[in-house]
């Protein structure tokens, strides 16, 4: 798979940094410089411990808006220009909710992926949401940015589909034509696990195609080597101090969830 190749590894863990609230956002700081040192603090442990890989998001332009604020994109890319000297893994991005803003940002900084909801039309507390696939690939293909991995979440995390359907006939119906580089499975919020019967489907459907399939959310030291019969992970909460979610990225944290990766890897 394309994951070995970029990261290095069987199984990639991608990790993921929030930033803190961002000029325009709610309960922003009021200094750009503070959130680039917590940013910058959270990049280092990070890779100090030994992550595969690093997803940049605005977690926390709270509340979320179906059209993010240039002042958040233009803030997220100031930040992430400003850690280039400090990446030594690949990074991704994500602009919460805004899966063509995601795509403009990651050809602005030169991401190596991009995650998103980019495709499939679902509510919850923030309205209605509707994405279009073929207009985020033509996007990418115009930017000139075809090398940017898309991650395709498949069911997003606190939203419903407006129509509910077997989750692999959403995973199939996403891969169809072959755009989609690779799926996340969420469990129902932030934080939480997906459902074991969830990941196995669309793991089953995925395989055939070589497209990888990244649990999404929910993992931590305990289960971690289950959750690792997919292809990949994306880890946030279970990285901050005292797991967190609001919490700094605590450094010791990751090293015991990345020893528990490295035992999975050499005894598979």
């Amino acid at each position: 798979m394309w994951t070995k190749d970029m990261f290095g590894v069987n199984k990639p863990i991608i990790a993921l940094l929030h930033l803190d609230p961002l000029p325009g956002d709610p309960a922003y700081s009021g200094s750009m410089r503070t959130v680039l040192d917590h940013a910058k603090a959270d990049l280092l442990a990070l890779e100090d411990g030994g992550v595969d890989g690093v997803l940049f998001a605005n977690e926390f332009s709270l509340p979320y808006q179906p059209v993010a604020d240039i002042a958040d994109i233009s803030a997220m890319a100031y930040i992430i220009g400003n850690l280039k000297e400090d990446l030594s893994v690949p990074f991704g991005v994500n602009v919460v909710k805004n899966p063509i803003a995601t795509i403009d940002l990651g050809a602005a900084v030169g991401a190596n992926f991009g995650r998103s909801c980019f495709s499939g039309a679902y509510m919850g507390e923030y309205g209605l949401y509707t994405s279009n696939m073929g207009e985020a690939i033509r996007h990418r293909k115009a930017l000139g940015v075809e090398s940017m991995r898309l991650l395709f979440k498949v069911n997003p995390e606190a939203d419903s589909y407006l129509v509910e359907r077997p989750i692999q006939v959403v995973a199939n119906s996403i891969m169809f034509g072959g755009f989609a580089d690779g799926l996340c499975v969420s469990g129902p919020a932030a934080g939480a696990e997906p459902d074991d019967t969830a990941l196995k489907l669309v793991h089953e459907v995925a395989k055939p195609k070589d497209v990888p399939v990244f649990c999404n959310t929910g993992a931590n030291h305990d289960n971690i080597q289950k959750l690792l019969n997919c292809d990949g992970v994306c880890v946030g909460s279970a990285f901050k101090k005292d797991g967190v979610f609001n919490g700094r990225v605590d450094v010791e944290r990751v090293k015991y969830f990345m020893q528990a990766v490295q035992q999975f890897r050499s005894e598979h």
